[in-house]
């Protein structure tokens, strides 16, 4: 391993904390400083290929569709004649986004992601890097989670004690509830597998435990009825891919697990009291907010949908189309439909929804290829990775998790471990080799000729 590697591989997990912490990365100079982070791995990568003579990419079709939305965005920006504004006989320049400048800005953020996800496919390339970001996600999801218990009791107003949010229900070091929460979905989800597939010894299974607890006590106390739906789908989810090959035994022994999951968060909960997920399932799902009214925003995004078909209206322009259909006289700006399937219908259109499609196929082929892998320890992070996807995905029928920039990251290493769970290492003994379908996840760009 060069040097150049050892600092991209410290930068990807550095970036997986420091995007969570610094508010989620919502406010314009912290994404900033994540794009030159990106540039810089960027860099590494580049300087690693000239001086080994080769350069390390992933041939993981879950790229491509990331990518193919980045270009699309592109697409929409491009002119193709001009129209007159509002008969000033000021010409403007027709494009397919109705908010050229956003769509613009919002291609950029999405080949940044791109870069991230293809520098941590390619840097996570042994198994002693994947348990590295196994135990970096799962000691952070711990500490984290004691962080935001601990702050929701002394400073519930303030993030860190200095940044107040007073038109918004905050927790841990995000503004929004909802995203604290998909987090520790995926965090706990680590855990949570190699508690259930047995790939913990035995002597530090009761600090899993706790750890499990701690992050699922958060998660509860941070109120998001959303993060609560995908915590127990999650759960679910968890148990039937480990025991749909084993036994009757087994599959009772993982439902008591998952039963006692769900005690030990309500037992956390209780003891520390709060605004619970629960509570919150007891209001109305109508709300005197009108970005927390669900039903309204979701009326309005259909009819955006129908209206923009089947171009969109811009990948990051839903905020301009919104004004324009809001039946409350547009005095409200909404920026997110709080339904991540319907905004990307109505940001993309039908090319949203087969880029959509198509990475779902590619997920759920690759999570249950992977899961049935030979090593046990890679079955386990497999199983723990798809579960922390499908977690993030059920949670995207209710918010708008995937915008915020810590929840992609998070998001994206998370696809990066399942790819890696199947892959084969260079140095690896026969037993612990994946299947023959996992060859070639990374490929060496190597000057032959040259060689020759």
């Amino acid at each position: 391993m060069t040097f150049t590697s050892r600092i991209s591989f410290f930068l990807i997990c550095a970036t997986v904390v420091f995007t969570t912490l610094a508010y989620g990365t919502v406010h314009q100079p912290i994404i900033a400083f994540f794009y030159l982070v990106v540039v810089g791995l960027v860099v590494l990568w580049a300087a690693e290929g000239f001086v080994t003579g080769y350069a390390k990419l992933s041939t993981s079709a879950l790229q491509l569709p990331l990518l193919l939305l980045g270009i699309y965005a592109l697409v929409q920006i491009i002119p193709f004649g001009s129209y007159s504004n509002s008969g000033s006989g000021v010409l403007s320049a027709r494009t397919i986004s109705i908010d050229p400048f956003t769509t613009q800005m919002t291609a950029i953020h999405i080949f940044a992601l791109c870069a991230f996800f293809a520098i941590a496919l390619a840097v996570i390339d042994s198994e002693k890097r994947l348990r590295l970001v196994v135990k970096v996600i799962t000691g952070f999801g711990f500490i984290y989670s004691f962080f935001a218990i601990l702050q929701s009791v002394l400073s519930p107003e303030k993030i860190y004690g200095i940044y107040e949010t007073p038109f918004a229900t905050s927790f841990g070091s995000f503004v929004n509830r909802h995203n604290f929460a998909a987090i520790i979905e995926m965090a706990i989800s680590l855990p949570l597998a190699l508690i259930f597939t047995g790939a913990v010894d035995r002597d530090k299974r009761l600090l899993y435990w706790v750890a499990i607890a701690l992050m699922a006590t958060a998660l509860l106390l941070s109120g998001s009825r959303g993060g609560l739906v995908a915590l127990l789908a999650g759960v679910i989810f968890l148990v039937l891919l480990t025991t749909r090959q084993k036994g009757g035994g087994r599959t009772a022994v993982s439902f008591a697990l998952a039963a006692g999951i769900v005690i030990l968060a309500l037992a956390g909960a209780i003891f520390v009291g709060g605004d619970t997920s629960l509570t919150r399932f007891a209001d109305a799902s109508a709300s005197a907010d009108i970005s927390s009214n669900r039903t309204h925003l979701w009326g309005i995004t259909l009819r955006i949908i129908f209206a923009f078909f089947p171009l969109g209206t811009g990948l990051g322009a839903y905020g301009q189309a919104y004004t324009q259909f809001d039946t409350t006289g547009g005095f409200h700006r909404v920026e997110y439909a709080h339904n991540d399937y319907l905004q990307i219908l109505a940001d993309a259109g039908i090319v949203g929804l087969v880029l959509g499609g198509m990475f779902l196929y590619l997920l759920w082929r690759e999570g249950f290829r992977n899961i049935t892998g030979p090593s046990q320890y890679r079955r386990s992070v497999a199983v723990g990775a798809f579960t922390g996807c499908f977690a993030i995905l059920v949670h995207s029928l209710f918010d708008f998790v995937l915008h915020i920039t810590a929840v992609s990251v998070m998001f994206l290493t998370f696809m990066a471990l399942l790819v890696a769970s199947g892959r084969q290492f260079d140095g690896e003994t026969s037993a612990d080799k994946p299947r023959p379908h996992a060859r070639a996840s990374v490929t060496e760009l190597t000057d032959r000729i040259m060689q020759k």
